[in-house]
């Protein structure tokens, strides 16, 4: 069995990131997710622009997260992405939001998903190339 391609980004909670009480904001979490995913893109040796610039977009389709505990400012986090299903025309990434410790895995906060349509520039769905599928699937 292959193992599913992974990225590891460290973040920093922001003061902007959080409310009247010090805690990561529930909207941040996508954004967050965001920056995982355009790691583990660059990870591959396969950026974002260069999708696009082949003439693919790779829209979001559907998300969800599940909060566990606060997020808080100056936190240091660990967020977890991988690639968990690759389709020739749908990907679905998962997270995994850490805070980090001493502790090798630190102790989790939040965990997501997000689903991904592979389209064309005319927004029509569309088939990714083989090499795409082949970096994404870790084969």
């Amino acid at each position: 069995m292959t193992a599913l391609p992974e990225a590891r980004s460290e973040i920093r909670v922001r003061y902007a990131e959080t409310d009247a009480m010090g805690v990561a904001h529930h909207a941040t979490y996508p954004v967050w997710f965001e920056v995982g995913r355009t790691d583990l893109m660059h990870a591959l040796g396969l950026p974002y622009a260069e999708v696009e610039s082949r003439g693919y977009y790779l829209m979001l389709s559907g998300l969800n997260v599940e909060y566990r505990r606060a997020a808080r400012y100056d936190d240091h986090l660990t967020l977890i992405t991988r690639a968990a299903s690759v389709r020739s025309r749908t990907l679905t990434f998962t997270y995994e939001v850490r805070r980090a410790s001493a502790d090798a895995e630190g102790e989790l906060l939040a965990t997501g998903e997000t689903r991904h349509i592979a389209t064309d520039k005319d927004y029509r769905p569309s088939r990714l190339p083989d090499d795409v599928l082949r970096l994404l699937s870790g084969r």
